[in-house]
């Protein structure tokens, strides 16, 4: 089986596994954030796919993320916005909650087409379970991050509009390189 094929095989277990468990089963404000980020995975997941290998170092102007970059930048903060709230990202991404800087040498790191769609994939996957394990009376605890003063609730909410942005950036981007979005045809 071609990387491709694998690629896509893998997103589409993910996608109709997240669609059968918990994460659409929650109540709540957390509930509805996890159905808008399967939502938003969906798209983005989808536009990876559909966007060719030779388009993921394509970028709009000098000094602006690629699309390979960007689609690694979501991966990287659905790794550093959990660990931003002490939920530990996995050892092998270097990325911690307190530190930018290991975020910024995860992005660095070369990586190819099909690896860049399955750490966008097995990001989500963090994001989601780090999201559904947030117990409801947590939402309000005060925390600082990136030295303001806020609480989780308003970090996954951010989390939530963040990938929202890319996902407009990354429509703009495939739509740039005559890509149509998947679930625009």
């Amino acid at each position: 089986m071609s990387s491709n094929r694998t690629v896509l095989l893998i997103t589409a277990l993910v996608i109709a596994t997240t669609l059968t468990t918990g994460a659409q089963k929650r109540a709540g404000l957390m509930g509805d954030l996890l159905t808008d980020i399967g939502g938003v995975e969906q798209k983005i997941v989808g536009l990876a796919n559909a966007i060719p290998e030779s388009a993921y170092d394509w970028r709009p102007g000098p000094g602006v993320r690629s699309v390979g970059e960007a689609l690694t930048h979501v991966a990287a903060d659905n790794y550093f916005m959990p660990a931003a709230l002490g939920v530990a990202a996995p050892a092998a991404t270097g990325v911690s909650g307190t530190d930018y800087k290991t975020v910024t040498a995860y992005e660095a790191r070369k990586r190819t087409r099909a690896q860049i769609i399955q750490e966008v994939v097995t990001s989500f996957a963090f994001l989601k379970k780090a999201m559904t394990d947030t117990p409801d009376a947590r939402l309000d605890a005060a925390m600082k991050i990136f030295g303001a003063d806020t609480t989780a609730r308003s970090t996954w909410v951010a989390t939530t509009t963040h990938l929202h942005e890319h996902l407009g950036q990354l429509i703009a981007y495939s739509r740039s390189n005559g890509v149509v979005p998947p679930w625009s045809k």
